[in-house]
């Protein structure tokens, strides 16, 4: 006996919420505050500046929700939250939405280089990201992981950046939801029968369908 409480385990409802609650008062702040006349900047510019602000203030709120009912925060979630306060910030500041759109390009680069540095050197650096440790999966399973979440976040650094170049404002937002969100979902799954290959028990499957990194 340690006398040190037991660790709350999160459920799958409460880390979707943390990890893409903030997302979602972002796209609903923003359409609330959006001018029908799309040609006007104006009001296109203070829609943004709501749906930053709202956006900063969730993404700090959904931090302390991780802290008190889960007793810890996964350093991916800490980071994504500096960079959503930081280039937020910007955004609000300078008045300039570009900083809010490459915020996720940032984030992909970074995990994307982390995570394929780490494999290049034998460590499986997104357990270390994750604080996670999915039931029976292997080392080598975790740097196969860590190796084909560095590509794919590569890969959704590149497809932001077209994006924020081809796309107006509002329709990069419902890319955020409708292409970034089930290219995540959709990857997560696609990794399943390589990680059951490497030792993933059952409750090892179902951690890692309720529990994928962010997608910023």
């Amino acid at each position: 006996m340690t006398g040190q409480p037991p660790e709350k385990k999160p459920s799958g409802w409460l880390n979707v919420a943390v990890d893409y609650g903030p997302l979602l008062v972002f796209l609903s702040v923003y359409w609330y505050f959006a001018p029908e006349d799309k040609e006007d900047m104006v009001g296109v510019l203070l829609a943004v500046v709501h749906s930053t602000a709202a956006f900063i203030v969730a993404a700090v709120v959904a931090l302390v929700l991780s802290k008190w009912l889960t007793g810890r925060i996964s350093r991916m979630l800490m980071l994504s939250t500096v960079l959503i306060v930081g280039f937020g910030s910007l955004t609000i500041l300078l008045r300039d939405p570009v900083y809010v759109q490459i915020k996720p390009t940032v984030l992909y680069v970074f995990f994307g280089l982390v995570l394929i540095a780490g494999w290049m050197r034998g460590k499986a650096l997104l357990q270390w990201l994750l604080e996670a440790a999915f039931e029976g999966l292997d080392e080598a399973g975790w740097l196969k992981l860590s190796r084909n979440w560095g590509v794919f976040f590569l890969f959704l650094a590149a497809l932001n950046q077209g994006l924020v170049h081809f796309l107006s404002f509002g329709d990069w937002l419902w890319a955020k939801l409708w292409v970034f969100m089930p290219l995540t979902f959709l990857f997560t799954f696609s990794q399943i029968p390589m990680l059951l290959k490497h030792g993933l028990g059952a409750e090892g499957v179902m951690e890692e369908e309720e529990n994928p990194p962010p997608v910023g």
